[in-house]
């Protein structure tokens, strides 16, 4: 729906005479009302304004430019360091600055600033949509001030003006035509894919464009006020927390209050244990910083932004990251219909009514050739449409004497022609049906065609007429030539593919409610019925549509209660406006779907900024392309569902990341807890400790780890699962949501068998030096600190891995799924480094530790025991996994096999079997409609 000023769309023609008809529903932008009646019936032209009373006005109603909310770019900066996330780091990096660890505190702050430089960006794009929006408002206009016309700034109308309309000029305000009649191109407005007559008292919409004809108008809205203005003023709404940022942000609160609360526990047992104040505030702190996933933003953002570029390559670019997320997700795709679903270009059809013995479609198509000027360019898009498809080149041997142009009154064509073959001299004619048959004379002729054209008309079939004279110069109907603005290629595919995803789709459309029955039935949108050909499709009209209260622009309170089942039920929306397609995605939202978008024009860009995803198909309009999260560079709708299956994937990838990191952050967490609490290490030393060989100096009386050991582990493990954005996954047949709940229960399993593990460990090593122990009967013995520590350190290394490739896999064991050699190849280059740090750390003491390297001393065998244990435990974490799921599934605990709506957006066929189905009395209804409104 792409206006431009250089491609006009042609007038309106086929069906019946209801031009007029046509315009009150589509002109005023609601279908007209009473009150919108008596408007026209006591408006009144204006003779102009002066200067001073412009001056007044402007002053009353103020500029006639879009209003702007602008925040400084410093504080939406700042804004995004003050956040809860962003909170919780500050006090770790200034507990860090308290106790002297510049390093980690360097480290906490890089994240920081990375994570607020992510957030601002995608903030300002809000500012974006409604810049490109300002563009289009700063035309020319010919305006009448102190009894002289002049060309002044668009933003210097004001109500009451009198301004001049003409062909090739943008409408600069909304305006009633005052005498006389145009055609208007209001497509990237309503949709409507042809052009509209506008007549004496008409409101012609800015963002509109004047197609022929010229008029004087009175301005009667400005700015903010214009059908255009609210569609900007929707733009600044919708600004909220992203969906994915809510589920981090509700996890590492989980985390943290589970972190504070257990690191609280150990810092007053130690306190009370008469370990110094000043150590028990150190091992809190590291705690507490190990435990906070900081990272978890960061390697969830990279995944999306390595699969915004995997999308790239489909032809589609990702200008919102956390879109991905919400895609994957995705219910309800609201689709609108000119230049999305179908290709904004008027076609012939194959249907071609025939009234006169010998001819065909390509005949009649030759005679409309002739009645245009063949020789030179289009003149309009019907000119387009005939020109491009007629033999041009049989008409080498026909000269054109005279030729009629289009006129919005007469609504035909014609050329006076010559045959240089035979002499003959007839004209051609083209045009509106009606008109031509007022030529003819043959009356059986006549009731034919209009039994054609009003069969055409109830489908949405437009129709031009062709007519030629015989040799006693008496117009004779050749035939009917049928068109309309086909889908895309791909468009239908696209929908059943969608459905079989789980994703409902919806069409949404300004066009003529017939066309979008058509267009609805072509591409398969709507349910089968027994004893019914194709589809019955559901198409709503506007009037039983909410709208923006118009004092406040805020939608109507109850949206979802008052319009959720008239708008659940369509399968499509006719004649709408942008504050439409607005609230029908608002409700659905509000009805819990998550809620896709595709659009190409300015009337879409609201309802594109409002959705859970805003796609701009290819070749969009700047404001629908701004207001979007994913803009498409190919042409057709394929790409969308390209695009769905790799968004589940990526979540599939985040949800394996996210399960993991809360595993590993609780198995980290009680595992100290436990450690501190209830295996103390002095308790295992043996009685004559000062004696052995090798024992070394006194054990704590607490275990830990030292600080570098578990950044290393930070850094090294979660470092490298940056690379689970390019794991193989399979994509979910469903929409995705996350199920907090079952992802905390299955990390909690994961995390309680790798601490089972970790705390055995950790207990045979520090009984290694009794004569009965365990370690010693596998000739492993004898333990100094030093090693246990470097033993933890690469047990918890290996385990947190070890836990990833098991996560990965969800309900399935962990060889179901091969792991992308990206991945696999970060897993053994970060194990390998861990275990080289283990096997060969220089033998010192760090944080008051003592800290030995295992293969320094005997046995040095250690690591690959370690190596083994965790392998041993593996497995045994993993069939605890899948007995969790196998268990969960069974009885749907958590609603972990409830999908989002899927049962609701994938209709059963045993619910369309009934005779009373809703649908066919809402069609027949609809057949009312369509006769009432052919009869204009």
């Amino acid at each position: 729906m792409k206006s431009n000023a250089k491609g006009y769309k042609p007038p309106a023609h086929g069906g019946n005479d209801h031009s007029k008809g046509r315009d009150s529903l589509i002109s005023e932008g609601i279908p007209m009302t009473e009150e919108g009646a008596e408007k026209i019936k006591q408006f009144t032209a204006t003779k102009g304004l002066t200067s001073a009373e412009a001056k007044d006005l402007l002053l009353r109603h103020g500029r006639n430019e879009l209003p702007e909310k602008k925040k400084p770019k410093w504080l939406i900066f700042a804004e995004q360091l003050w956040q809860p996330m962003p909170i919780m780091i500050w006090i770790a990096a200034i507990t860090e600055a308290g106790i002297s660890n510049w390093p980690d505190m360097a480290i906490l702050l890089t994240i920081q600033f990375v994570n607020a430089g992510l957030g601002y960006y995608e903030v300002t794009k809000a500012g974006d949509a409604v810049a490109a929006l300002k563009k289009s408002l700063k035309p020319l206009a010919t305006v009448k001030r102190d009894g002289k016309w002049s060309n002044i700034d668009a933003a210097d109308l004001v109500p009451n003006d009198l301004v001049l309309l003409a062909a090739g000029s943008a409408i600069p305000a909304d305006c009633l035509v005052n005498e006389g009649t145009i055609e208007v191109d209001q497509s990237a407005l309503t949709g409507e894919s042809m052009a509209v007559t506008m007549y004496k008292g008409s409101s012609c919409k800015m963002g509109s464009t004047v197609y022929r004809g010229e008029v004087e108008a009175t301005v009667e809205y400005t700015g903010a006020n214009t059908f255009f203005g609210k569609t900007a003023a929707l733009l600044q709404e919708g600004d909220e927390l992203g969906n994915l940022q809510k589920v981090l942000l509700n996890i590492v609160i989980v985390l943290v209050v589970l972190s504070f609360t257990f690191s609280g526990i150990v810092f007053g047992y130690l306190l009370g244990s008469g370990i110094g104040v000043t150590e028990t505030i150190s091992f809190t702190v590291v705690l507490i910083v190990a435990s906070i996933p900081v990272a978890i933003e960061i390697v969830c953002t990279t995944t999306l932004a390595l699969g915004s570029k995997e999308l790239s390559k489909h032809g589609a670019i990702v200008t919102r990251l956390a879109a991905i997320e919400d895609m994957a997700g995705m219910t309800m795709l609201c689709s609108d219909k000119t230049g999305t679903l179908t290709m904004n270009k008027m076609m012939i059809q194959e249907e071609t009514p025939i009234y006169w013995t010998g001819e065909n479609q390509y005949s009649v198509l030759r005679y409309a050739a002739m009645a245009a000027k063949w020789h030179e360019p289009a003149r309009d898009a019907l000119d387009t449409m005939v020109l491009g498809q007629a033999d041009l080149k049989s008409l080498d041997t026909i000269e054109q004497l005279d030729y009629m142009p289009f006129d919005p009154i007469v609504k035909r064509t014609e050329g006076t022609i010559r045959d240089l073959k035979t002499g003959k001299v007839f004209k051609a004619t083209k045009g509106a049906p009606h008109v031509l048959l007022h030529l003819c004379a043959d009356e059986e002729v006549k009731h034919r065609c209009e039994a054609d054209v009003t069969k055409l008309g109830q489908r949405g079939i437009r129709a031009l007429a062709v007519a030629r004279t015989d040799d006693n110069g008496q117009f004779r109907m050749l035939g009917l030539l049928t068109f309309l603005d086909p889908p895309r290629h791909d468009t239908k595919e696209t929908i059943h593919r969608a459905v079989s995803y789980g994703v409902e789709v919806k069409m949404i459309t300004g066009d003529h409610l017939l066309i979008a029955m058509e267009t609805a039935r072509m591409l398969d949108l709507g349910d089968r019925v027994v004893g019914r050909e194709g589809v019955v499709p559901l198409i709503r009209g506007a009037e039983g549509l909410p709208s923006l209260d118009p004092e406040t622009k805020k939608a109507p309170e109850n949206l979802a209660k008052n319009y959720g089942d008239y708008i659940r039920k369509g399968h499509g929306f006719a004649q709408v406006f942008p504050e439409h397609k607005f609230l029908i995605v608002q409700c659905l939202r509000e009805l819990g779907y998550k809620t896709g978008m595709t659009g190409d024009g300015v009337n879409d860009a609201p309802a594109l900024k409002r959705a859970d995803v805003g796609i701009a198909v290819a070749g969009a309009t700047d404001a629908a392309r701004a207001a979007s999260d994913i803009v498409l560079t190919e042409e057709g709708l394929s790409t969308i569902i390209e695009g769905l299956i790799i968004s589940r994937c990526i979540f599939q990838r985040m949800k394996n990341f996210i399960t993991y990191r809360i595993a590993a952050t609780l198995q980290l967490l009680i595992f100290f807890f436990i450690a501190v609490l209830a295996l103390k290490p002095n308790d295992y030393m043996p009685s004559d400790w000062e004696t052995k060989e090798g024992f070394g100096d006194e054990w704590p009386s607490y275990f830990k780890l030292p600080v570098l050991m578990l950044m290393l582990i930070t850094m090294l493990n979660d470092g490298t699962l940056i690379s689970v954005g390019y794991d193989n996954v399979t994509p979910s047949r469903y929409p995705n949501a996350w199920n907090l709940p079952v992802l905390f229960l299955v990390a909690s399993v994961l995390a309680l068998v790798a601490l089972i593990s970790s705390l055995i460990l950790l207990y045979l090593c520090l009984d290694s030096w009794n004569s009965g122990s365990a370690m010693k009967g596998l000739g492993l013995g004898d333990l100094t600190y030093g090693q246990i520590t470097t033993a933890m350190y690469l047990k918890v290394s290996i385990s947190d891995f070890l836990t990833l490739f098991s996560a990965r896999t969800h309900d399935g064991f962990f060889w179901s799924s091969m792991p992308s050699p990206i991945l696999m190849g970060a897993a053994m280059l970060s194990l390998f480094l861990s275990t080289m740090l283990a096997c060969f750390w220089p033998d010192s003491s760090v944080d008051d530790q003592s800290v030995e390297g295992m293969a320094n001393h005997t046995p040095r065998q250690l690591a690959v025991f370690i190596w083994l244990w965790c392998l041993a435990w593996w497995f045994v974490q993993d069939a605890a996994k899948v007995a969790l799921y196998w268990w969960m599934e069974k009885y749907n605990i958590f609603g972990i096999n409830d999908s989002a709506h899927v049962k609701d957006a994938l209709t059963s066929a045993d619910d369309n079997m009934s005779s009373k189905n809703p649908m066919l009395i809402d069609e027949e209804a609809g057949s009312s409609l369509k006769k009432s409104l052919l009869s204009h």
